[in-house]
């Protein structure tokens, strides 16, 4: 994490031609594995799709991979690190299910919990692009569908402001 180089308590990777990283200098986008060099393997044409029907174009640039072992969160944030902000973001819930706080534009505004199953879309687009949201917590052993227990997001977005 930045300031404190502390490690998040969610397993991150990415697919697409851009890959969100995070280290001691900051959150960006790059077309890289920080560690290998090598560019993140692509975006699955099905996930492509689901954008397609959901946001329709311009293509999602990445898709962050998120696994959540019993005892991660992440704490309420915005997505703000894309230049095109004004494009959705496409969110899926794979595996157990999660308690997931959706607040305002404000960080100590009121929030809402939901729980969301596998197999859940959640699309934040217009104002709620911009709200803040995050998971509290994983309810262990609710879905056999990741080895080890756990659950994976799939969050989609565009990058850069299309020509």
């Amino acid at each position: 994490m930045p300031r404190t180089g502390r490690p998040f308590s969610v397993r991150m990777a990415n697919m697409g031609p851009l890959g969100w990283v995070s280290d001691v200098r900051g959150y960006r986008y790059q077309p890289t594995h920080p560690f290998t060099g090598r560019p993140w393997p692509p975006i699955p044409e099905r996930l492509r799709a689901l954008w397609r029907a959901l946001v329709g174009s311009p293509e999602p640039e990445c898709c962050l991979v998120n696994l959540y072992r019993v005892g991660a969160k992440m704490g309420l944030h915005r997505d703000e690190d894309e230049e095109a902000q004004e494009l959705p973001v496409l969110s899926v819930s794979l595996g157990d299910a999660a308690i997931f706080r959706l607040g305002g534009l404000a960080r100590r505004g009121p929030t809402v919990s939901l729980r969301l199953e596998s197999g859940d879309v959640v699309l934040l687009a217009g104002a709620s692009r911009h709200a803040y949201h995050g998971i509290d917590r994983i309810l262990a052993a609710t879905s056999d569908l990741v080895p080890g227990g756990g659950r994976i997001n799939l969050t989609l977005r565009r990058v850069t402001r299309p020509a």
